[in-house]
């Protein structure tokens, strides 16, 4: 998303872009999920939300938003839902492949099978964050073991690791991530979506020992509670429903379809540990990482920012390569890849590029 945005948005402004796409196909991440683009309904919510996160970057986010999404249809993406089903949230569902098509498209020169490559000024990193690193992933935000993949195998650091070389800072939430609890067995990328055990808010969540481990609520996201699994010793969790949790409403459908879509379901009495009163169903999940929340700290331009606040010349960061924005909460990753992309061609722009 935010590589072919900065991309599209730079030609728009009269400079050559060439996309340099480290996969075999163009997308990124952006191509396997729900394609949902949204901001918090009130910029409050979205403090409360990631408290810890850059309030400018926030408000870029929350301020040129729904102007981008315009953009987007402007350039022919297929708009599926003009809205989120969450009263939260305001926003719209596109469809992955039209939109990544559209955004092909309009970027002109997508090179695939193209790594980062040196002496190119300006440049933006645009590389999807660092989940497909396991060595990334145990220094910063797993130590006690691997987490699973639910993105594209190419995201692997490359941008973070190119912005360090050249003097960048980090941002804050280097720890954190967004991900889901997935049953505990292979699945693939077809299954990212339909799978995604998003239903941890109604169950009795506990780990291998039959112990609950989260306290309080679960946020309606769920992204704190996969965090707080992928910490349990052995990163696994049983989500332990009863008959009236089985019928709770969630995405298109209810409990019990995602739970009888799980192939790690079991019957109470063949758990490790005794079942409390009234449990009917057993779902064993894991927590699979989407995207790092922390990454290069860059300003509301875009530009990726020195450890003492200045900009590394001719260098900007866009997507889960720009870290901050949703540090401490959840938000739209998509939605921020989409306007720190145009924003950091537009800053490039503004430099007098070539």
């Amino acid at each position: 998303m935010a590589g072919l945005c900065a991309a599209v948005r730079a030609r728009e402004l009269g400079l050559h872009a060439v996309v340099r796409e480290k996969g075999d196909r163009p997308g990124g991440s952006m191509l396997l999920s729900s394609c949902v683009l949204w901001r918090h309904r009130a910029f409050a919510d979205f403090r409360a939300e990631c408290p810890a996160g850059d309030p400018e970057l926030q408000r870029a986010v929350y301020d040129d938003l729904d102007e981008a999404l315009e953009w987007l249809e402007s350039l022919g993406a297929p708009v599926l839902e003009h809205g989120t089903g969450n009263p939260r949230t305001v926003g719209k569902r596109l469809d992955p492949r039209g939109l990544t098509d559209a955004l092909v498209r309009a970027a002109g020169e997508v090179r695939l099978g193209a790594g980062l490559s040196g002496g190119e000024e300006p440049l933006v990193l645009a590389t999807g964050g660092f989940q497909g690193s396991s060595e990334l992933v145990a220094r910063w935000i797993a130590p006690a073991g691997p987490l699973r993949l639910r993105a594209n195998p190419w995201s692997a650091g490359d941008g973070l690791r190119a912005g360090l070389r050249r003097g960048a800072a980090l941002s804050a939430g280097m720890g954190e991530f967004y991900g889901r609890n997935m049953p505990d067995a292979d699945f693939a990328e077809r299954d990212f979506v339909p799978l995604a055990q998003l239903y941890g808010r109604h169950a009795r969540v506990v780990d291998e020992r039959g112990e609950e481990f989260f306290p309080g609520r679960v946020s309606w996201s769920e992204n704190d509670l996969v965090q707080a699994t992928a910490r349990r010793p052995g990163a696994r969790a049983w989500y332990l429903l009863d008959e009236e949790a089985l019928e709770r409403p969630v995405r298109d459908g209810t409990v019990r379809e995602l739970a009888e879509a799980a192939p790690t379901r079991a019957d109470p009495a063949d758990l490790p540990f005794p079942a409390p009163p009234g449990t009917v169903v057993a779902v064993r999940v894991s927590p699979a990482i989407t995207h790092t929340i922390g990454g290069l700290r860059v300003d509301s331009r875009a530009r990726v920012l020195r450890l003492d606040g200045t900009p590394v010349p001719g260098l900007y960061a866009a997507g889960a390569d720009a870290g901050g924005v949703a540090t401490g909460g959840y938000a739209s990753g998509l939605a921020a890849a989409l306007v720190l992309g145009r924003r950091a061609a537009e800053s490039a722009a503004g430099a007098g590029a070539p």
